[in-house]
């Protein structure tokens, strides 16, 4: 049984900064492709990025662009994304997804999805 566990999220003060984490079981990232999304509240979610194997596509529009990055840890099993310089509109649910790498980061049609943490950036 495949389970992504994403973690790290939280309150933060605009400016500030968060690392979030998605933790696989079942399933190895190292052969996967791994995206993160947004969604904040009354929005459509939004595709920040998708990392196969330190190889990164970018989703997100230029709202995220030079803050947001995304690593990843095979001995861990997990897949970072962090998150600088945050925003009041950066506040949404951070949530992971994963495919098999074969299928690549085309498209946001993914076989596995984690819970979210949420992210909330407010002074």
């Amino acid at each position: 049984q495949v389970q992504l566990v994403e973690s790290g999220g939280g309150l933060v003060q605009p400016g500030g900064s968060l690392r979030l984490s998605c933790t696989a079981s079942g399933i190895t990232l190292d052969y996967s492709a791994v995206a993160w999304f947004r969604q904040a509240s009354g929005q459509e979610r939004e595709g920040i990025a998708c990392f196969i194997r330190n190889v990164v596509t970018t989703y997100s529009a230029d709202s995220v662009k030079g803050r947001f990055t995304i690593s990843g840890d095979n001995r861990k099993n997990t897949v970072y994304l962090h998150l600088d310089r945050l925003k009041p509109e950066d506040t949404a649910v951070y949530s992971c997804a994963a495919r098999s790498s074969t299928y690549g980061c085309h498209g946001y049609d993914f076989h596995y999805w984690g819970q979210g943490t949420q992210v909330t950036v407010s002074s």
